[in-house]
């Protein structure tokens, strides 16, 4: 049996191909899939700038389908069930997963990755395999494009969990107005922040950010950033939250805080930055990494269910899977981030 997959066959070339229809092992099921979102980092790794997503590969791990297959053995799912999954495939057996850090799994692989020492082929297909033990069933009225956006809803929702103790009627600022970023907010906002001021170079995210919880925006190419910070918060932020990865926008996060705040960093795009060290010392700033979600998915699926995080503005489109390598191309290009979500069904 043959499916259609898209393919990333070498960096910046995309070709939907005829391919083998995957059969799980019986600790798998297959599924088919309805609705695979692009996210930031497959345009990274579409152009090798991120060096994990070597070719061949079928890239995507924002996704949601129906089950066609199970393994034999597996319990509790049976075919036509609705389901999303998550983007880390843990082990479910080492001390990290036992303790709950799934996402710190000693054997993990991450679906649509292949970073060199393994190839996990990912859901930019009709098709794809997965261990059931990372399924998570869809309620019944979600629609699978809004189901395809739980991945990123729970890394921003486990970005929150670092400081949940200390969000209400704090005052936070986020750093990069993209999806993770966006999705941040609305975290925040229903954690109890009493102001959340948004930070992107971008007027059109802003504009999103402010109808998703923003209290006030901030564009560094139209002022001091840093300054305006500090007076909208009253000399500077409870929490920080940088949803970038570069050394500027790292150093402005910090930066941003009041004496004794705390940083979530949670963007990656460089592998390294230079931070404002001393600052970091002298104002006793807790600096946290945020890495995927660990156990989020359960109360992401609710928060999109009940409307307390809102999807459907951010999804851009929803294409067919042919149309993917023409929305690579557009999302990596200089008017790329003008947008969103991009939704693609194959």
């Amino acid at each position: 049996m043959k499916m259609k997959a898209l393919v990333l066959s070498h960096y910046s070339h995309l070709e939907v191909v005829e391919m083998p229809k995957p059969v799980p092992l019986e600790d798998e099921v297959l599924v088919r899939v309805h609705a695979c979102g692009i996210c930031g980092s497959d345009i990274h790794g579409w152009d090798g700038t991120s060096g994990r997503r070597i070719p061949p590969l079928i890239m995507g791990h924002e996704a949601a389908g129906q089950i066609a297959e199970v393994g034999t053995a597996v319990t509790g799912w049976t075919p036509g069930d609705r389901v999303t999954f998550d983007s880390t495939i843990y082990c479910g057996e080492c001390e990290e997963c036992l303790t709950g850090a799934v996402n710190h799994c000693s054997d993990r692989r991450v679906l649509g990755v292949s970073p060199g020492n393994y190839v996990q082929d990912g859901a930019f297909a009709e098709y794809v395999a997965i261990p059931s033990r990372i399924l998570y069933k869809l309620p019944d009225n979600m629609e699978y494009p809004v189901a395809a956006m739980v991945e990123p809803v729970s890394i921003a929702m486990h970005a929150v969990s670092h400081v949940e103790n200390l969000v209400a009627r704090s005052r936070a600022v986020v750093v990069g107005a993209g999806t993770i970023g966006l999705l941040i907010m609305q975290a925040l906002k229903c954690a109890g922040a009493d102001q959340i001021i948004a930070v992107d170079l971008n007027d059109r995210r802003l504009d999103q950010a402010r109808k998703l919880g923003a209290t006030e925006c901030v564009n560094p190419s139209t002022c001091d950033a840093l300054q305006e910070i500090r007076d909208l918060s009253d000399g500077g932020v409870d929490i920080c939250f940088e949803a970038v990865g570069l050394g500027v926008t790292v150093q402005l996060a910090i930066q941003s805080l009041h004496h004794g705040g705390t940083a979530v960093q949670v963007g990656n795009i460089a592998p390294s930055a230079e931070i404002p060290l001393q600052e970091i010392v002298s104002q006793e700033v807790k600096f946290i990494g945020s890495y995927a979600s660990a156990g989020e998915y359960p109360e992401s699926l609710r928060r999109l269910a009940d409307g307390s995080i809102d999807v459907r503005s951010m999804i851009e489109t929803v294409a067919p899977l042919e149309s993917g390598p023409a929305w690579f191309e557009k999302l990596s290009s200089k008017e790329g981030g003008n947008y969103l979500k991009v939704i693609l069904q194959p």
